[in-house]
Order: C-alpha cells, then sequence, then structure tokens
C-alpha cells in the first residue's frame, strides 16, 4: 500500500469510527485521561487540550446509523444532524465523552444541549454562547470570561491543576495545526488535481478526533505523499462550495461533484477547523489572546452576525476572486436555518457580480447522487462552453 492510501485509509477509519473506538484505546493508554465533545461549528478547542482532554468532534452518523429513537426527539422539518447525534447518544456511542460543548450555532444545537442533559445526567453539558458583536470593546471582555468560566470547569473536572499553562501549549500546538491547514488548502487552491477534496475532507474529519500533534504526523505524510504521487490535471472548471459548515455533506456527493468536472477550489466544510484566520498570541493572558483572535479573525460566515449589508453581497466575489474559482456550488443540509436564510444574500451578490451559481440540498445520509451528477455535470460544461461571466 502506497503512503497516500495508507493515510486517507487511516482518516477515512477515523471518521467511520462510529463507536468512537480510536478514542477509547487513547483514554486506556493513560488511566484517568477524558475525552470532551464538541458540536458544530466553533468551539475552542484549546480549552479542551488545555486540561489534557482529548478534543472529540461530535458529527452525525452519515448514511452509516439508521435513525429510528433520534426522530422521535425531533420534529420532521429540521436538519438530519441532531436526530443522527441523538441516536449514537441512546445507543451509548458517545460514552467515553466526559463533557459536550455546545456552540450558539442554531436553536437545534442549543436545544440538543438539553435533550443530552436529560438523557447524560453525569455528563458535563455546557452551552457556549459565542459573541454576536464583533465590536473588541463588548466581544472581547464577553468571550474572555465566558472561556474563562468553561476552563475553569474543565479543569476541575479533569483535576488539571495549571490550566492556563496548559492552554499557552494548547495555543501553540493548534496555531500549527492552522498554519498546516492553510497550506494543505493552499496546495488544493492552486494543484487541485493532487488534492482531491474527498481526500482534504477525510483528513480534516481525522482532525476532530486526533490530538494535534498526532494530527500533524498524519498530514505531513499526506504532503509527503502528494509530491511523491502527483495527480494529472483535467479540463474541470474551478468551483467554490458554500453552505456545508455545519451538516457535513456525504462523502461520495463531494466524489460526485469533482468527477462531474468541477474542481473544488475552496469551500466551507468543517469551518470550525479554520475559523480563526490567523495564528492566536502566546503572549500575556492566554484566554483573552484567544478572544482577541475569535473577534479579529474569525472567517465571515452564517452563524456569525454581520450588521453592514454589503459584507454578505459581496462575500461571495470576494472569495471567489481569492479562490480564482469560475463559479459557486450553493450546498446547503435541508432545513439548515443559518445556511438557507443566507443564501439569497450570498446568491444575489455572487449573480450581481456575474459569477455563476448552482444551488442544491442534501442530508448527511443522502444516497442517491445521480441528480447532482447532472447539475454539476452540466454547471461544468456550461462554464467551459459560454465562460464564467
Amino acid at each position: 500500500m502506497s503512503l497516500r492510501a495508507a493515510v486517507v485509509d487511516r482518516a477515512d477509519a477515523l471518521a467511520c469510527d462510529l463507536d468512537l473506538n480510536h478514542v477509547k484505546e487513547w483514554l486506556a493508554e493513560v488511566p484517568g485521561r477524558k475525552a470532551a465533545g464538541y458540536l458544530p461549528v466553533y468551539a475552542p478547542r484549546e480549552l479542551i487540550a488545555a486540561v489534557g482532554m482529548l478534543p472529540v468532534g461530535v458529527h452525525g452518523g452519515g448514511d452509516r446509523l439508521e435513525i429510528i429513537k433520534g426522530d422521535a426527539c425531533y420534529q420532521s422539518y429540521i436538519c438530519h444532524l441532531p436526530r443522527s447525534v441523538v441516536e449514537l447518544l441512546l445507543a451509548g456511542r458517545l460514552d467515553c465523552l466526559s463533557a459536550v460543548l455546545f456552540p450558539s450555532t442554531c436553536d437545534v444545537i442549543r436545544n440538543l444541549s438539553g435533550i443530552w442533559k436529560l438523557q447524560k445526567p453525569g455528563t458535563y453539558v455546557r452551552y457556549l454562547d459565542l459573541p454576536q458583536v464583533l465590536d473588541p470593546s463588548i466581544g472581547v471582555p464577553f468571550w474572555t470570561m465566558e472561556m474563562e468560566h468553561v476552563l475553569g470547569e474543565l479543569a476541575e473536572l479533569a483535576g488539571c491543576e495549571d490550566p492556563k499553562g496548559g492552554l499557552r501549549q494548547a495555543i501553540a500546538d493548534y496555531n500549527a495545526v492552522r498554519e498546516r491547514l492553510q497550506v494543505l488548502y493552499a496546495h488544493r487552491r492552486d494543484r487541485p488535481w493532487d488534492i482531491p477534496t474527498a481526500e482534504l475532507y477525510l483528513l480534516m474529519r481525522a482532525l476532530e478526533s486526533l490530538p494535534a500533534q498526532t494530527w500533524m504526523d498524519l498530514s505531513a505524510d499526506y504532503l509527503s505523499a502528494i509530491e511523491q504521487e502527483p495527480g494529472r490535471p483535467r479540463d474541470n472548471c474551478r468551483v467554490v462550495l458554500t453552505g456545508a459548515f455545519c451538516e457535513q455533506p456525504p462523502l461520495g456527493l463531494l466524489k460526485t461533484i469533482e468527477r462531474a468536472g468541477c474542481y473544488i477550489v475552496d469551500d466551507d466544510l468543517l469551518q470550525g477547523n479554520r475559523m480563526l484566520q490567523g495564528p492566536v498570541s502566546t503572549d500575556g493572558d492566554p484566554v483573552q489572546a484567544l478572544a482577541e483572535a475569535f473577534i479579529y479573525t474569525s472567517v465571515k460566515n452564517s452563524v456569525i452576525y454581520e450588521d453592514d449589508p454589503d459584507g454578505k453581497r459581496n462575500l461571495m466575489k470576494t472569495r471567489v476572486e481569492a479562490a480564482r474559482a469560475d463559479g459557486i456550488v450553493f450546498a446547503a443540509p435541508s432545513f439548515c436555518d443559518p445556511a438557507l436564510l443566507d443564501r439569497p444574500m450570498l446568491r444575489a451578490g455572487a449573480e450581481a457580480a456575474g459569477i455563476p451559481c448552482i444551488a442544491f440540498k442534501y442530508a448527511e445520509n443522502t444516497g442517491q447522487f445521480q441528480p447532482f451528477r447532472e447539475q454539476a455535470g452540466t454547471f461544468s460544461d456550461s462554464i467551459k462552453l459560454w465562460g464564467a461571466g
């Protein structure tokens, strides 16, 4: 087996591990270890790692899980993710998590925190009220105070005596992760035939459940592998994929879009991994440094309020230009309020700038990809025939 295949297989095994066996193995290596989960879109994993706990991204079961009990907890007109997560929860598959953080992504995830408290009363459950006002005079002290509380509570749970010392190290570790992700995304943008989006996605999913340094080693192997095994360019158009920041699309859907003739050169998949766009300072108070990084550098997205009406209208034009893309694929989960409420503004701005667009909805357990293939293929052909604007 080639190095590239070995890395991708390892990442795929982590993404498909619904029982979190790899987390249980990490816990068993050292008695007393603990793991903490977090829901999409963004939670400061540095707080979890600072107290010696393993950060674990909690996603749904995709098409590998039959939903029965989860449907009884939620109405039919919401996204698939919470029902899938509840199914995993009630089956005991997430019992190895000693704590779970629920960011203020939407009302559904807020309510999911309440269900978790009722079903697992022994688990530390914390709703994270992310700042919605990015004015530094308001947002920085608010988010600093919020994270101080969470860090203190996690430290007590983990028995950590120096959480701020651990936080400085965790910030340095995840600064390296963010820099590596920038390298991977830049390579995919410049040479998308070398890094298929499905492989990059699996690598990011691995980051959701590995210690930072372990993932750095895995991603270094992947970068070495693509140098040894470069891809062959194809006559594909270049697209930005947006709207998939929370409930994740099936891996087959990402493969289908690219097989249909569309190189994905920018995306918002697993947005929390790249929420902070620059390094976090390791000087001074680490909690405040993390808060300032969020206020000053967080990527524009649908789960943070923006008071500039032109911000939404111009966002896609800016992203398309940065990625040197030919068009946009608006892909959002069915019933995803943040994505679908933003889509009309984003698309109107893109079309006003002359950028070709297509749009569709999916669920994490979508199994039929032929309609998406036909739509993406037609989109790619139209760009090749008539240009991007």
